[in-house]
């Protein structure tokens, strides 16, 4: 597997969700699948068949944070050059419409909460651009225009 990069907070929040999996959610629905289980004939007991599968996507979870944890590369908010990179946060003027979003590795994207991923068509057309540059990025919904106004 690839690097996987991340800044620091997204690796603390990754971190806090495989110990809320392991030591509550985990336990939680082991207990879920013993009661479910003590209900009877298994063969048409949904409530068991849904404790397993809940079961089974914790541990899908956990072994999928594991994996990326093995492979965390975490970058420092850079805005040593002058130029957009990886963990910073930008002022930009969308269509004149000012907004500040945070440029972040693919794992810990969240459109909701500005954060975009630097795989994104957006995030991709923003690295490594100064401040005062437009940028005009086609997205499904069509054109759009991106002035960077301030890296912090």
């Amino acid at each position: 597997m690839n690097k996987v990069q991340l800044t620091q907070s997204g690796l603390e929040n990754l971190q806090k969700e495989l110990d809320e999996l392991k030591n509550v959610k985990r336990s939680r629905a082991i207990q879920r699948l013993h009661t479910a289980r003590a209900m009877g004939d298994l063969s048409e007991n949904s409530e068991y068949t849904a404790a397993k599968e809940g079961l089974a996507f914790i541990e899908g979870r956990i072994r999928e944070i594991e994996e990326l944890l093995k492979n965390v590369e975490v970058v420092q908010n850079n805005k040593q050059n002058g130029k957009v990179a990886l963990g910073n946060y930008i002022k930009v003027s969308v269509n004149n419409i000012e907004d500040e979003l945070q440029i972040v590795g693919e794992f810990e994207a969240d459109p909701l909460k500005k954060k975009l991923s630097s795989k994104s068509p957006i995030g991709i057309a923003l690295l490594d651009k100064k401040v005062g540059e437009t940028i005009e990025i086609n997205i499904p919904a069509g054109k759009i225009k991106y002035k960077i106004l301030q890296i912090k």
